[in-house]
Parts: C-alpha cells; structure tokens; sequence
C-alpha cells in the first residue's frame, strides 16, 4: 500500500465517506489501513465478508456490502452490515423486512447506463419502487447508488454521477455512493457523499 497516495486521497475526501473495497486487501491490512483513519469497508462476496468480519469482529468497522446481494444468501449476511449499497429489488426488501434485527441503511441501486450487464432500478421506475419501500420500515432508504462504464468517455460519466445527484435531490435523499477507483473525481465534482475505493487504495 503507498500510505502517501491513501493520505492524499483522504485529503481529495474530506467531508465524503470512503469505504475501502476489502476484496482487495487481508484482515491485516485492514487493521493497517485502521491505523490511517479509515473505518469503513465494503465487500462484494458474501463468503469473504463472513470471514473479514468474524477475524475482526473486535474492531471499530463500519461495514458496506457494495456488491449486488443474492436474495438466497441475504440472510447470512443482513444482521452483520451497516450499510447496503445495492438495493434494486422488493424481493430483497422483503428479507431485510423479515431477517433485520434493525433498519438496515439502504442505498437504491439505479440503473444510470444503457449496459445491459449492470444491476439496478430504472430511474423512471424509481419513485413507485420508493413508494413500494415503505411497506418495510426496516428498509431505511438513505440515497442513491450509481456505476458508470469503463467504457464511458468522462464527460458522459460525469453526466451520469450529476443526473444520479439530481434524482436523489429530487426525491429527498441527502446520500449517494458514485465512483470508484477509476472516477471517483468525477463523482467527487458531481457532489457524491460516499465514494468506493479499491485499487487505488489497496495497491
């Protein structure tokens, strides 16, 4: 890990929540990357993350599932994170309705591309999925959640992370998870409150 890249970041963040992607890094450099200041980490596989949280389960983590989460195994991990960023679905409100101990933070995953590979509620089908949302209380929608494509020119990135902000705003939610490694200074621009960083961190 280059600790002055991490610290230069973390300046570029101030006032954003960076949650580190922990598929990239072990348990112990985890708690390397505790000694820096950063206390949120986010995992996409379900078996990983059971076994990072249990090796750490006596450190201050704040815990993201930033990967989209298969409703048949949702409930080995619903109790155990803080916070999902990949909501996109009723079938999955409904387990978090009926497993979650207590609200669960939520962020809507939306589908801002025309990828057909990418996971996410169609923003014209947004404000009837919110509506839907409220039948579960223990669904706390908190904001929007957004991928770009590799394949994207910036500026067309750029419009995606500014139009995801603007969706979010108009619906009422203050929160929203844009950018990765690769744009995150875009989503930064764009006014995102949650970035997640894996390479660029880890490597």
């Amino acid at each position: 890990m280059n600790i002055e890249r991490i610290k230069t970041i973390q300046n570029e963040l101030k006032g954003i929540t960076m949650v580190v992607a922990s598929k990239y890094v072990t348990s112990n450099e985890i708690s390397e990357l505790e000694s820096l200041g950063i206390h949120d980490f986010g995992e996409n596989r379900i078996d990983a993350f059971l076994e990072k949280s249990e090796a750490l389960k006596d450190h201050k983590i704040t815990w993201h599932f930033i990967g989209h989460l298969q409703t048949t195994r949702a409930k080995k991990v619903i109790n155990k994170i803080d916070y999902l960023h990949s909501l996109d679905s009723l079938e999955l409100a409904k387990i978090i309705q009926n497993r979650r101990e207590t609200p669960l933070k939520c962020f809507i995953e939306v589908h801002g591309t025309s990828s057909e590979t990418k996971n996410g509620v169609n923003p014209e089908n947004l404000g009837d999925f919110i509506d839907s949302l409220k039948e579960y209380p223990k669904v706390q929608v908190i904001g929007l959640m957004v991928m770009s494509d590799k394949e994207q020119s910036e500026e067309d990135k750029l419009k995606v992370f500014e139009t995801t902000k603007s969706i979010a705003e108009q619906y009422g939610l203050k929160e929203t998870s844009m950018g990765m490694s690769d744009d995150y200074k875009l989503a930064v621009k764009a006014g995102t409150t949650f970035v997640r960083l894996g390479r660029i961190i880890c490597f």
